[in-house]
């Protein structure tokens, strides 16, 4: 019998945040990615609306909607990256976490070690992006408000973090399970040499 979600509190958040991702890479995260013919007046304004609350510099930059676009290929490609790799996984570790599989481990820890190593540049963008002044505003420079910068720390954050610790963990369960195979196996290669 597999044992519930509720009774494994680390596996629960992890199946929550990624099935929260998934309508979040496909509603907003990657519409820059899409032709703008295929993507719904209703659901393009999202991005627009967030951008507007947040002046976020990465989601506004790459949609050109805080000026030119062309800065933030190396963002266009982590998008690329979430479209192809994470979407997918995002769904067969919820499954997998569902079923309370084991053989999800490693795709789990590809997965966060590589999530956790590009949210970095974008933690570091968000810092770096200068504080909104009369002189940002003068020059047209993007720039975010103290307010607005904590805010954008505040919902990245979580997402450095939690793959951080999903890639620590993961590696730390997949070694206990290759340590009993391997104990396993040397128990069983004694028992036929007796």
């Amino acid at each position: 019998m597999v044992k519930p979600l509720t009774e494994r509190p680390l596996d629960l958040i992890y199946f929550c945040f990624f099935v929260i991702h998934i309508p979040a890479t496909l509603l907003i995260d990657v519409q820059a990615l899409y032709p703008a013919w295929l993507v719904p007046r209703f659901i393009s304004v999202l991005p627009e609306l967030y951008v507007g609350f947040s002046r976020d510099p990465l989601i506004g930059g790459v949609m050109g909607l805080l000026g030119s676009s062309e800065n933030y290929n190396w963002f266009k490609t982590f998008l690329v990256l979430e479209l192809c790799f994470q979407l997918p996984v995002f769904v067969i570790a919820a499954r997998g976490l569902l079923n309370n599989s084991k053989s999800i481990y490693l795709l789990m820890l590809i997965y966060a070690a590589s999530t956790a190593t590009t949210t970095l540049p974008c933690l570091a963008v968000i810092i770096q992006t200068p504080t909104t002044s009369a002189e940002t505003l003068a020059a047209n420079i993007v720039s975010i408000t103290t307010t607005e910068r904590l805010m954008l720390l505040s919902s990245y954050l979580p997402f450095f973090l939690l793959p951080l610790g999903m890639t620590v963990d993961m590696a730390q369960r997949l070694t206990r399970l290759i340590n009993a195979g391997i104990s396993a196996s040397e128990t069983t290669g004694k028992v036929k040499q007796q």
